[in-house]
């Protein structure tokens, strides 16, 4: 009989240990909760390489990833502040030059003035690794993304409101190669709402995005064009019944770029999601979508995103529960237009997940999850095909 790998040794320790610790536990606070957590995946094409391609040997690999942090939820007179502190330590049994340490700290202010005026002040900061779906590279590339945000609604009618914000975000990237992505996100909108006695919200909204990239030219040649796209959408979140809810954002887009203005588009754009649950224990999410998105890969900078997902829970009882999800993308890539136009364009994507998920006590949680994700990539931009799946399982406990 093999003996059982150090890192799965480990694991099972730690997930004992947590258990243990859940069903020790006490209240510490009822505003401020610590909690820990221990994961370990398999994946079979970790850097999501093609099938065909020569000279690695390697493609698997298993990853462990400890947590350790704190939810804080705490009134303050008519306002509420919420937020949350993690860190985590994440190690690759191969691949270890990719070991890092991750952080995620966010926090919010639901502040409220009189009867009418209400908003959200808050800001995010995240430290983690950079996907390998753009970038297939075994060099380590974290990507820091600081985000702050505010926002404010004037209910001046008991039906109607008036909304406005803004939210500036930014991506920071580790490698050299990478750092030609490194840009600025603002967003900035502002619309009305007519608030319906049944609980729906139906509005319209205009927004603005500004995109600037840091470092457009690298002295590669690669180039990255700074754009300004001004939305006008619909802003519906509809009560349709006691078991049915739709969310809309969806409207007409205009992008325009700094540089290239040959690249310039227009025309629908928005995401609709449907939650449905026609059981008590059984519920579906339908999401479809038609959006801009930036591509984090040296060759190209942006696409134009449409997709939808399907996503089921099921509560098998009351500590278990079953989940799966399927979900669909096509990206159509934005091309400096220096030849003739006559080539595809695009690449899809293909993903499904099913797991399930058990919870001893109300303050612990084991799940057990199993993914495969296959692309059909384009040659021209370099976006590789690959197939990959793998098989994750967590523990945690909240004190």
């Amino acid at each position: 009989m093999s003996s059982i790998p150090p890192s799965r040794l480990r694991l099972l320790s730690a997930a004992v240990a947590l258990l243990a610790c859940a069903c020790a536990r006490a209240e510490i606070s009822d505003t401020i909760h610590p909690y820990v957590a221990i994961g370990y995946t398999y994946d079979d094409n970790l850097l999501r390489l093609p099938d065909n391609i020569t000279g690695i040997t390697q493609r698997s690999d298993t990853i462990t990833q400890a947590q350790a942090g704190l939810i804080v939820d705490r009134p303050i007179g008519r306002q509420r502040l919420t937020g949350s502190a993690k860190v985590s330590r994440v190690t690759f049994d191969h691949y270890d030059e990719l070991d890092y340490n991750g952080k995620d700290f966010r926090g919010d202010l639901a502040w409220q003035l009189g009867n009418r005026f209400s908003g959200n002040l808050g800001g995010n900061y995240q430290q983690t690794l950079t996907p390998f779906t753009d970038f297939h590279t075994s060099d380590r590339n974290l990507r820091v993304q600081r985000q702050a945000y505010f926002n404010g609604a004037w209910r001046f009618h008991p039906s109607w409101q008036l909304r406005g914000g803004q939210t500036r975000t930014r991506f920071e990237y580790e490698l050299l190669a990478q750092s030609v992505n490194n840009r600025e996100e603002t967003l900035s909108e502002f619309g009305f709402d007519y608030l319906a006695p049944s609980g729906s919200r139906i509005g319209l909204v205009a927004r603005r995005f500004e995109g600037e990239y840091v470092n457009p030219l690298l002295s590669s040649g690669i180039r990255r064009d700074g754009y300004t796209q001004d939305e006008l959408k619909a802003n519906v979140n509809w009560q349709f019944s006691a078991v049915t809810q739709v969310q809309v954002l969806a409207g007409y887009v205009r992008r325009n770029y700094e540089v290239f203005s040959n690249r310039d588009s227009s025309g629908p754009n928005g995401r609709v999601t449907v939650r449905w649950a026609p059981l008590n224990k059984v519920k579906f999410t339908v999401d479809g979508w038609r959006n801009f998105a930036a591509v984090e890969s040296a060759i190209v900078s942006n696409s134009l995103n449409t997709g939808g997902s399907v996503a089921a829970t099921w509560s098998i009882s009351s500590k278990l529960q079953a989940n799966a999800s399927l979900r669909r993308e096509r990206r159509e890539f934005e091309e400096l237009r220096t030849e003739v136009n006559d080539r595809d364009l695009t690449d899809r994507t293909r993903g499904a997940t099913l797991g399930l998920t058990y919870a001893p006590t109300l303050s612990s949680q084991l799940s057990l999850s199993g993914f495969r994700d296959n692309r059909d990539g384009n040659s021209v931009l370099r976006t590789s095909s690959y197939r990959a799946k793998g098989l994750s399982f967590n523990a945690s406990v909240q004190f």
